[in-house]
């Protein structure tokens, strides 16, 4: 990627944006921190970030009119979109947070965790953990399986087409901890979060 092609994270008021930005410095480029629809449309690179609730996030977006952009961009112009978190599970058809329907980009659902062992996997599940890879991409270059990202969340993806399973990760039960789909990325962790190996990801992300 030439060093003054456009990243843009998707600004709907549901992310910790700042390390974001952060961590991309570090890497040595710059991002744009916007919810217009003319600079969205030029992006060369997008990050969907995400903390909260499904159903919130969905009304954001909607209130801002960006799903139309997003689909525009995404399905027709094939802009690589990286979702992290709660922007990874808006990439799904629908979640049981809320009861609505997401973005439908991938065929999938995302669903709480149904732990039994309640006393040793707390809900949300927080911390550190790795990422088993289940099919070559570029993403995971130059990361072993024992790298270590950093997790937030009480619900996950289920995925109903096992070639969208980039990686799982182990939580009493496997679960579905990022996926590809064409140009379509999303991590349930946070690379932002996850030192090194966050970094390596978002660096192999932005040189797609």
């Amino acid at each position: 990627m030439v060093k003054n092609s456009t990243i843009i994270i998707i600004d709907y008021y549901m992310g910790n944006i700042l390390s974001i930005v952060n961590k991309i410095k570090r890497i040595g480029h710059e991002a744009i921190v916007t919810n217009e629809i003319n600079l969205i449309k030029k992006a060369d690179k997008i990050i969907l970030p995400g903390v909260g609730h499904f159903q919130k996030a969905i009304e954001n977006l909607n209130r801002l009119q960006l799903l139309d952009v997003l689909n525009e961009t995404v399905l027709f112009r094939k802009t690589p979109i990286l979702g992290i978190c709660l922007g990874m599970q808006l990439l799904a058809g629908h979640s049981e947070e809320g009861n609505v329907n997401g973005l439908n980009w991938l065929n999938a659902e995302v669903v709480k965790f149904k732990i039994n062992d309640q006393l040793k996997y707390k809900v949300p599940h927080i911390g550190w953990n790795n990422a088993m890879v289940k099919k070559e991409s570029s993403l995971f270059t130059g990361l072993s399986e024992d790298s270590m990202f950093y997790f937030v969340h009480s619900y996950h993806m289920v995925c109903n087409d096992e070639k969208d399973v980039l990686t799982q990760t182990e939580y009493e039960y496997s679960f579905t901890s990022s996926v590809q789909k064409d140009n379509i990325f999303g991590t349930q962790f946070h690379p932002e979060k996850s030192h090194d190996a966050g970094e390596v990801l978002l660096r192999n992300f932005i040189n797609l």
